[in-house]
């Protein structure tokens, strides 16, 4: 189902002569649905007049601003950012004015997306949920209630350079209605008989009239105003989703076979890393087979191990969601009771399970290989995603033929958490010469991109045609990783091809420009083969495969002619 949200508004100005509060909704446009919809409320006080153009403001500039954010900034962020700028632009406003007037206002804001609500708040006014007929204030207001002076707000939109606002986070699902109310609907009606009032089947239009005239009607002193949104159906889980459910959901437990988890059983421990466990489970509805990734309890804390599993699952889902050919797809689930994350279960081998000594492996067979994970890795870098792991451990073949590219979760997408950008991901056999690179440190080194996977594929193609690694087995700590150029396959297999020689030495050449730039370009040489053969990749200079070797052999020659002047001198007739 795809998001719809029923919005309903009403605004009155009561007993008072003017009406200072506003209102506004505005759903994402229609290119961008992932962004949402965003609604406010404001309550302008009055000092002078300005408590209604101070409202007025500032709904209109946080409702008007926030689809036009850049895409990357979390939820709270772009809140925080647009109530920021509009508060300092008010405070100045205020303090310039040569009259005693000034304009200060509560705002209350809601940003639904994808599965997840989001409330800004600043004041006294204030946003409610109703869930399964029980109605929860989500917001706390801001304001000292003085039996002489009235409520005292405490915090206000303008009144400082700064301000401080509230943020508050939490699930969405089909059915509930979220509220806005201002102080003249919320001080006036009590929660019991708002939550009644919500329950009436009627459009939420007319539910927000009632309210109002509700609370007018019951004697409310003040403007009153309020705004419904009615949940009718979800996106598909965003990022935001993601990570709101690593921060808040517990941690798996540990689990054996036989253990029951949300409808599913576990079958088998498949493997135990340390920071993650991997679970062999079946539906018990479905009775499909699938596979369960949780964090082990010794990093079930850590927010940042918690932030990446939650980026691995979103991704998942953005790369196999509609066509999760060369992918494994990630499951939805509803209402999970832990934080972890659910897979299709395939049954087949990797790659480096499949790798077996001394037993050479038809050609065809490593080029059709080729040809599928080339394929995927187009589809993901055309998403811009980096996966930065690939290597035979990665690379699964199912019973059903399908070759699967595996472990999204070093992966980079753009919007990965800090810490995993950071972290220097990937196999160091199989991560390009670049990345080696060092200008007095190892901060010198590239980043990982498009061409590093499209070179430990080749990397990979390479070991399982010949049995060995193009470069030999790198470690970490090595310096001067890359002094020789890679024995052409033919070399080692008199049986290969010329044209896989080419193919293979120029995915894995020394020199970044040499190598093929994208996955199509590789997918391509690998489909045509013999019909259209790639010219064979120049030897790497040894001025690149070894910058000091020309100063070391200027020292040689030096050294030797030393030694000549010095046996000359001393031993030779003058």
């Amino acid at each position: 189902m795809s998001f719809q949200v029923d919005v309903g508004q009403a605004s009155q100005r009561g007993l008072r002569e003017h009406n200072e509060d506003f209102t506004a909704a505005l759903a994402a446009p229609a290119h961008e649905p992932a962004r949402g919809l965003i609604a406010a409320i404001a309550d302008g006080v009055s000092a002078g007049g300005q408590g209604r153009a101070a409202a007025q403001t500032a709904v209109i500039s946080l409702v008007q601003d926030f689809h036009a954010v850049p895409g990357t900034w979390e939820t709270t962020v772009a809140l925080d950012r647009l109530i920021a700028a509009h508060n300092a632009w008010l405070a100045d406003h205020n303090r310039r004015r040569s009259d005693d007037a000034s304009g200060l206002t509560t705002l209350t804001a809601l940003v639904l997306h994808g599965q997840t609500w989001t409330a800004a708040h600043v004041g006294d006014t204030r946003a409610w949920l109703l869930r399964d007929g029980e109605l929860q204030q989500l917001t706390h207001d801001h304001a000292l209630d003085h039996p002489d002076l009235g409520s005292r707000l405490t915090r206000a939109i303008g009144l400082e350079d700064t301000v401080r606002v509230d943020f508050h986070q939490g699930a969405l699902q089909v059915g509930d209605m979220l509220l806005l109310s201002s102080d003249g609907v919320h001080r006036t009606l009590k929660p019991a008989q708002i939550a009644r009032l919500l329950q009436r089947e009627v459009p939420v239009h007319s539910l927000a009239e009632a309210l109002v005239q509700a609370a007018l009607d019951a004697g409310s002193p003040d403007n009153a105003s309020a705004v419904l949104l009615r949940v009718q159906g979800l996106a598909e889980q965003g990022l935001d989703d993601a990570l709101l459910a690593g921060r808040q959901l517990p941690a798996a437990p540990r689990l054996k076979v036989g253990d029951a988890l949300d409808g599913m059983t576990i079958t088998a421990l498949v493997a135990d890393t340390g920071v993650h466990r991997l679970y062999q489970a079946r539906e018990d509805a479905s009775r499909d087979l699938v596979a369960i990734k949780t964090l082990h309890e010794s990093r079930a804390g850590d927010a940042e191990e918690r932030a990446m599993l939650a980026h691995e699952a979103w991704l998942g889902q953005q790369v196999g969601g509609r066509d999760a050919r060369g992918f494994v797809r990630v499951r939805p689930q509803r209402a999970p009771s832990a934080f972890y994350v659910v897979f299709d279960w395939h049954s087949g081998q990797t790659l480096e399970q499949r790798l077996t000594p001394g037993q050479a492996v038809a050609a065809d067979e490593v080029v059709a290989a080729g040809i599928a994970v080339a394929r995927a890795l187009g589809r993901l870098h055309r998403q811009r995603v980096i996966h930065r792991d690939v290597k035979p451990a990665n690379l699964h073949r199912g019973d059903d033929g399908q070759w699967r590219l595996l472990d999204l979760g070093a992966a980079i997408s753009g919007r990965e958490p800090a810490a995993l950008r950071a972290l220097r991901a990937g196999t160091p056999s199989y991560m390009n010469p670049e990345q080696w690179e060092e200008a007095g440190s190892c901060e010198g080194a590239a980043q990982a991109d498009a061409m590093s996977d499209l070179y430990a594929l080749g990397v990979t193609l390479y070991q399982w045609l010949t049995g060995r690694l193009p470069y030999g087995e790198i470690e970490p700590y090595q310096t001067q990783r890359f002094r020789r150029d890679p024995v052409a396959p033919s070399r080692i297999r008199p049986d290969l091809p010329i044209w896989l020689d080419h193919v293979l030495l120029k995915a894995v050449a020394r020199d970044r420009r040499q190598r093929f730039e994208t996955a199509e370009e590789l997918l391509l040489a690998l489909e045509r083969g013999a019909s259209r053969p790639l010219t064979a990749p120049p030897a790497t200079p040894l001025v690149h495969r070894d910058p000091a070797a020309l100063w070391k052999i200027a020292l040689a020659v030096s050294l030797g002619f030393n030694l000549l002047l010095v046996v000359w001198l001393l031993f030779l007739p003058r």
